[in-house]
């Protein structure tokens, strides 16, 4: 996948000026569109529309400088029209087109090259399980996405649990894990956006299908899961674990993300603050 990425990014510099489709580019890679766009976002902190039209601006700065005009510059990019082109580079750059050629001030955004480095040897202990197709049922809400630290929105959305709800939860809950669960969809990296949110539930696993307007249900085809045990600090080792599945087993493994929920659970250790066993469940397939 290493390899395949870098070569993503040189197919990306030829083509710069043309008709880029997110798809072409994916197609390009070889692999699903979700997979590739979701294990770019985590590699580069970027979607892959947003590193292509600061590549793509990174550039008209540059024939900016070396005096091109700024309608032929914003035309050549793909800019329908010029107002367009400016709204756009100053978004990107803080200044207009026209201060590159009058004041000379100037912007980039570099060429991308992957380059994974493992430290200290660690390897990632992790299983690979097929299971049936189930339901999550429980409580929903759209929040920020965020890598690090307590996520109030979260926070909040568990607070506002009622005893109905835990109640309905428990009596659905009837497949493994058998574990409060904390799923993830529909986020914005799926790249239907460039804001950052997603959909969070907390909830449980069911194959029972008559579920009360109490609680949301999201059905989940039968898939395989790799599932990645860790236990630490919390949140810090769950977050940091979510986080080199993306960025150092799948592109080393053989295997690709699905678009499914990913999800996880976490046991809090009574006798240790703030320290915890976690697993984190992902959806795969083989490449």
């Amino acid at each position: 996948m290493l390899k395949e990425l870098n070569l993503v990014i040189d197919y990306i510099e030829d083509h710069l000026t043309d008709e880029l489709s997110l798809e072409k580019v994916s197609e390009y890679a070889g692999v699903s569109d979700y997979h590739f766009r979701k294990i770019f976002f985590y590699l580069s902190g970027l979607t892959l529309s947003e590193y292509i039209k600061n590549r793509k601006l990174s550039e008209a700065n540059k024939e900016l400088m070396d005096g091109e005009k700024v309608t032929d510059v914003a035309f050549k990019y793909g800019y329908q029209s010029v107002d367009g082109f400016t709204r756009a580079f100053k978004k990107w750059s803080g200044f207009l087109p026209s201060d590159v050629i009058k004041k000379g001030v100037s912007q980039s955004s570099p060429k991308l090259s992957f380059v994974i480095t493992v430290k200290g040897g660690n390897t990632m202990e992790f299983r690979i399980e097929a299971k049936p197709a189930f339901n999550l049922v429980g409580v929903s809400k759209r929040v920020p996405m965020q890598f690090e630290g307590v996520n109030n929105e979260i926070v909040k959305l568990a607070e506002s649990i009622t005893d109905e709800q835990k109640e309905e939860m428990h009596s659905l809950q009837n497949i493994e894990p058998y574990e409060i669960v904390n799923a993830s969809y529909d986020a914005d990296a799926n790249f239907l956006k460039e804001e950052g949110g997603l959909t969070h539930l907390i909830g449980v696993l069911t194959t029972k299908n008559q579920v009360s307007d109490l609680l949301e249900k999201v059905p989940v085809e039968a898939c395989t899961w790799a599932i990645f045990p860790n236990e630490g600090p919390y949140p810090s080792t769950l977050q940091e674990t979510m986080a080199k599945t993306y960025s150092e087993w799948l592109p080393s493994s053989d295997y690709e993300v699905i678009n499914a929920p990913a999800f996880s659970f976490t046991k809090m250790d009574k006798h240790k603050k703030d320290y915890a066993y976690s697993e984190v469940w992902m959806p795969v397939r083989k490449k």
